[in-house]
């Protein structure tokens, strides 16, 4: 055995070099799919720095006698994927996240603090924090990433958890009216039905959402325009304690909010980006294309337990339905790990359990309900 490396602890070397390969793919596909050439080296920056502490890692191993060259995770191998298809607004929530929660990973590890590895952690966390538009730091690096991906929203949490209630809710309707034995053509409308009536009542009231949000958001700036008009000092003063607060010292912080509002075209925008933390730009987005969405989304995933029925009648459906469903539950289970951190396992098999048990309680009470009213 070479050098004074502990071989116990090769498998935590090998977790947190898998974590560094991981986190190096992520941000180079973040880097390849920004159209900012600034915010594009910033992502390209990150996967250096990850990539040279997966050569730490690496050569930990060595020294140990073994050998580990992992390539990037499923989970890492997804999310640069959808990166490279939707932008990184699409993911920056779900890396943010991750990259909270393994901001500690390595305070606890002797050979990491020695090479001061967590400070790096801890930077990436607070800086995908403020890119997912989650927290804020000083400078115009951040104020750049806030200004271009703050009201992203988490688009992928919304897509994963959008279909799954179209699929649960639609699987217990379908189960209920299914125990209380009703006619597959019963089962065929009462689900369709479903996926209709839900989609429409998703669909309206994630556009009354995202208008009643754009309104109080215009009613929001238009005060702040008139706060500017009638009194600037106060606004300049408020604008000096936010930087303040990001950590920027009072002579800078006063300088920047100057500058700021020297320019009547940047003023108002400013301020409703840093005082009331919205973009002008976007408004919470088009509620049209929010209800579209929502609409597909739900739809998509209430499709399914009723999709068998078009295709078999009796019981072959029936069972067709609920393996279709606990399929597609398994699968938006292995979804929400993205963003939960869990293993893609667990998820899987709690989002399957949990969607196996609502179609249950349905069927039992349909099954109640269909022997009384007989």
């Amino acid at each position: 055995m070479t050098t004074g490396t502990d071989p116990g602890a090769l498998p935590r070397y090998r977790s947190n070099l898998q974590g560094e390969v991981d986190g190096a793919a992520v941000y180079a596909a973040l880097a390849e799919s920004e159209s900012d050439p600034k915010l594009a080296e910033v992502f390209h920056r990150l996967a250096a720095v990850e990539q040279a502490h997966g050569e730490f890692w690496r050569k930990r191993i060595e020294a140990g006698g073994g050998h580990f060259s992992p390539a990037p995770s499923a989970s890492a191998r997804i999310l640069s994927w959808l990166a490279k298809r939707f932008g990184p607004a699409f993911v920056l929530p779900a890396i943010a996240a991750s990259e909270t929660r393994g901001s500690t990973a390595y305070d606890a590890q002797p050979e990491a603090r020695a090479a001061g590895l967590p400070g790096d952690e801890r930077s990436h966390a607070a800086l995908m924090r403020a890119a997912a538009g989650k927290g804020g730091l000083s400078g115009p690096t951040i104020a750049l990433l806030e200004g271009r991906h703050r009201g992203g929203g988490n688009t992928l949490r919304a897509a994963v958890l959008g279909a799954n209630d179209g699929l649960v809710s639609n699987l217990s309707l379908v189960m209920g009216v299914a125990g209380a034995a009703a006619a597959d053509n019963t089962l065929l409308l009462t689900g369709l039905a479903g996926l209709v009536a839900g989609a429409c009542s998703m669909a309206m009231g994630e556009w009354l959402s995202v208008t009643s949000s754009r309104e109080l958001y215009q009613s929001q700036i238009a005060t702040e325009a008139e706060e500017l008009r009638e009194v600037p000092e106060e606004e300049k003063e408020e604008l000096v304690l936010i930087y303040q607060a990001k950590g920027i010292a009072e002579p800078q912080a006063r300088a920047l909010a100057e500058r700021l509002l020297s320019n009547e075209g940047t003023a108002l925008d400013t301020l409703a980006r840093e005082e009331l933390g919205i973009d002008p730009d976007q408004l919470g987005g088009s509620a049209w294309t929010a209800a579209t969405w929502s609409f597909l989304l739900f739809a998509t995933g209430a499709i399914i337990p009723v999709a068998p029925f078009l295709l078999l009648s009796g019981r072959p459906a029936l069972i067709a339905s609920l393996a279709a469903s606990g399929l597609a539950l398994a699968l938006i289970g292995a979804g929400t790990s993205l963003f939960t951190g869990r293993s893609a396992l667990f998820s899987a098999a709690r989002q399957l359990v949990i969607g196996i048990a609502a179609a249950a309680v349905t069927y039992g009470a349909g099954a109640i309900v269909g022997v009384s009213l007989g």
